[in-house]
């Protein structure tokens, strides 16, 4: 048996270290936290049926994920619970231990014979493989399962936008909508001797032992899992999907896919969801307004995060609009709040502080509130540069999909990243503002401010007591 049909591009030799004898070959899993659609398991299975070899999976869980709160590690556990299971019917080795997650891969690494591993985009994701790659040993491979077509395929640069980009991953983007092959598992992995795993059985007794932010706490309107992805997938095939197009904007409709934290945890294939997608049965408008946010807007924000080193900070801007917000950092600011009362959703705008709320309590924000919501946070900072680090350190301290390349460039899009000029005005300069008076011109608002009025604080579990942490689309 041979290594299975992976497009080569999404493969990548992290070191120039050879095989060697060992007791299995490791896949070190981060950021493909799934049993299916899985580039980096099916590499590993189709290494390890060459070598005669079984397949341990190995996650490090650490308690210090950059800006990652309870929330964050609620939804993520509960999908490894599944993991776990799901592997170990399959034959496939599984282990989680407590520590760095470079660090354990580099330990669970002296009895591979090889490594693979999925890939991150994010300074941290892309040090630690770095240090894998030199600490391990043995050759370590790299698979891209978590976009649809190689970075450095589409692009060897940082995209203007969507324009520059759009064609050129709509060149590549057919070859790429494959599914990897489940490959038959050749040797089990029922007889490996393995450190004692974390027990993942019970997410939330896990989660309440670990030395993490506790203040934000799960929310009850998600679930962690692949199961809850495809459920959530099917519903939106045979409802949303079908008036994608023309009904997405409405925040109180919410004719959305709610995908977004699944592809953030990699719950869920982007291959996966474009596949289905593609092949539902819904108007070629309604599908190809949903590829457009799930491929060409998604990896234009990867593309953002990958040639730019410093995605995190207002230097991250394009150069105009950093000059026309510097120009205007003088201008009159009626309002003013700081970051307590913006994440209490203590404002004069109702519209804003119900679309906080829904952050707030559900770690999610429909599309068009998000843009809202980032606009004034810029209109009511005192300087530009505090409304950057603001907005950015609320969308990673509340939503579920935040710390991911999307928040960061939907973050810097706020203050005009992969946008243009516009006519200009105060505070904003030339950088896109919207108002309240857009908002009930384009959506029903009063609806989508009653619906969340309606929400529940109790099924959150978050307290907003002590200082906010510091800097935390589909």
């Amino acid at each position: 048996m041979t290594t299975p049909v992976v497009e080569p591009a999404r493969l990548k030799e992290l070191n120039s270290a050879p095989e060697r004898s060992g007791d299995y070959v490791l896949y070190w899993m981060q950021q493909s936290q799934r049993a299916e659609f899985n580039p980096a398991l099916e590499t590993a299975i189709g290494f390890a049926n060459r070598l005669g070899l079984p397949v341990l999976v190995g996650f490090g869980l650490t308690d210090n994920y950059p800006e990652a709160n309870a929330r964050h590690y609620a939804f993520m556990l509960e999908g490894l619970r599944e993991v776990c299971a799901s592997l170990v019917q399959r034959g496939i080795g599984f282990v989680a231990l407590r520590g760095s997650p470079d660090e354990v891969a580099i330990s669970l690494a002296a009895r591979a014979a090889l490594v693979v591993c999925d890939r991150g985009y994010l300074r941290h994701q892309k040090a630690w493989r770095a240090r894998v790659g030199s600490g391990a040993g043995c050759r370590v491979v790299q698979a891209e399962g978590d976009i649809v077509v190689p970075v450095e395929l589409v692009s060897d640069k940082r995209e203007a936008g969507a324009r520059t980009l759009r064609p050129k991953l709509l060149r590549l983007r057919d070859a790429y909508l494959n599914p990897p092959p489940p490959t038959p598992v050749a040797i089990r992995a029922d007889q490996l001797t393995l450190p004692q795993s974390i027990d993942l059985s019970n997410p939330h007794a896990l989660l309440a032992s670990l030395s993490i932010d506790h203040r934000v706490g799960p929310v009850a309107r998600f679930y962690g899992g692949t199961t809850e992805a495809e459920r959530r997938l099917r519903i939106f095939l045979h409802g949303p999907l079908q008036h994608y197009a023309g009904a997405r904007g409405e925040p109180a409709a919410e004719q959305v896919s709610f995908l977004g934290a699944y592809l953030h945890f990699g719950q869920i294939s982007p291959v996966r969801i474009a596949l289905a997608v593609s092949q539902a049965e819904a108007d070629q408008a309604n599908r190809a307004a949903y590829l457009e946010e799930l491929i060409v807007r998604r990896e234009l924000a990867i593309n953002f995060v990958e040639y730019e080193p410093n995605y995190d900070q207002y230097s991250c801007l394009p150069q105009w609009a950093r000059q026309t917000l510097h120009d205007h950092r003088a201008d009159p600011r009626p309002h003013c709040y700081s970051q307590e009362e913006l994440a209490l959703g203590n404002t004069h705008d109702r519209y804003w502080n119900a679309a906080m709320q829904e952050m707030r309590l559900t770690g999610y924000m429909h599309n068009h509130m998000r843009m809202y919501w980032g606009k004034k946070i810029l209109e009511w900072s005192p300087s530009p540069e505090e409304a950057f680090a603001t907005a950015l350190a609320l969308n990673n301290r509340y939503f579920l999909c935040g710390r991911d390349p999307n928040s960061y460039a939907n973050i810097a899009w706020c203050f005009g990243l992969h946008d243009r000029p516009w006519p200009e005005r105060p505070v904003f300069g030339k950088v896109r503002s919207m108002t309240a008076a857009g908002l009930r011109r384009k959506a029903d608002i009063e609806a989508y401010v009653s619906r969340v009025s309606g929400l529940e604080e109790l099924a959150c579990g978050e307290t907003t007591s002590g200082p906010l942490g510091q800097q935390d689309r589909l």
